[in-house]
This record gives C-alpha cells, structure tokens and sequence, in this order.
C-alpha cells in the first residue's frame, strides 16, 4: 500500500501547527537547558547538592513557564460556542505570559472551570484578541458575555465565574 501524499495546503497546516507548538516550548526549554549547564559546572566541581538545587529550580521554572500548567486549550470557535451554552468566561493567553501565569494562580482550582485559549496554536483566536486589543496580542484577554477585558483582575474574574455558574 502507498501512502498518499499530502496536499500542499495540508502541509502548510502542518508547518503552521509545528511552529506555534515549537513557540509555546521555546521558553521552557531554554529555561531547563540554562539550569542543567548551570548545574553541569556544579557536578564537575562535585557539588552535588547545589547542582540538584539548581535542577530542580530550573525546572520548576520550565514547569511553570510551559503550557502545562494551564488547562487544555480548545479553539476560539468552541470556546465561543461553550459559553454561549454556559455562561463561563473565555481566557484568551500564551505561553510564557507573566499575566497568563499570575491569572491562572491566584483563580486556583477555578481555573479550570474556565474556557481557555491558547492563541499561540489557534490563529483565529489571535485575530479575536487583536481586534478587541486595537491591534495587539495582548493577554490575558477575557471574554465574559463577548465583551473583552484585558488583564483584568483575578478577583474580578472569579466574580464573572461565580455569576455565570
């Protein structure tokens, strides 16, 4: 059996796909590999201890600059059909955003009840952030009931949620 070969469109998709996945990863991988050289130094000079240290700092650096530490990402398209069903706010972000970051910590465990986006691997959603952010990518950008506000405050947030659910 031969495989067929791709479109060229569906090869486009593809590269696109592959690059927003690459650009949410760069910074965390940057991250890791500057604290295992920093480490690697401190091994060679048999300081054990401060090397695991520095390790176990980076990454958790890495972790918490990765999108990991966000809830899955859906479309812009689904997240704008969810909460039209059930009222809950959408939250357009990135990764490596220090807001992003800051937003999804202080909601806690109510982050996930949230309609998340990554605009980094949804080019529709980028173009819904510019549009409400005169031009700009800028984010968090939440979406309660289509009206957007940029980063706005978590508590504010949490009281969007509480009303919606």
């Amino acid at each position: 059996m031969v495989a067929a070969e791709a479109r060229p469109e569906e090869r486009v998709g593809t590269a696109v796909a592959c690059v927003f996945m690459m650009r949410a990863w760069l910074l965390p991988i940057l991250v890791f590999v500057c604290g295992a050289g920093a480490a690697t130094g401190l091994f060679r000079r048999e300081h054990l201890a401060e090397g695991v240290t520095i390790v176990l700092a980076f990454t958790l650096l890495a972790y918490l600059n990765s999108p990991l530490i966000f809830p899955k990402s859906i479309g812009a398209l689904e997240a704008q059909h969810r909460s039209a069903l059930d009222g809950r706010p959408i939250v357009f972000w990135r990764p490596g955003c220090a807001y992003c970051m800051r937003l999804r910590i202080r909601l806690r465990p109510r982050a996930r009840q949230l309609h998340w986006v990554n605009i980094w691997s949804d080019p529709e959603a980028a173009a819904l952030v510019r549009t409400a952010n005169d031009g700009n990518e800028t984010v968090p950008t939440v979406f309660v009931a289509g009206t957007p506000h940029t980063n706005p405050d978590p508590a504010w947030v949490r009281e969007q949620l509480a009303h919606s659910t």
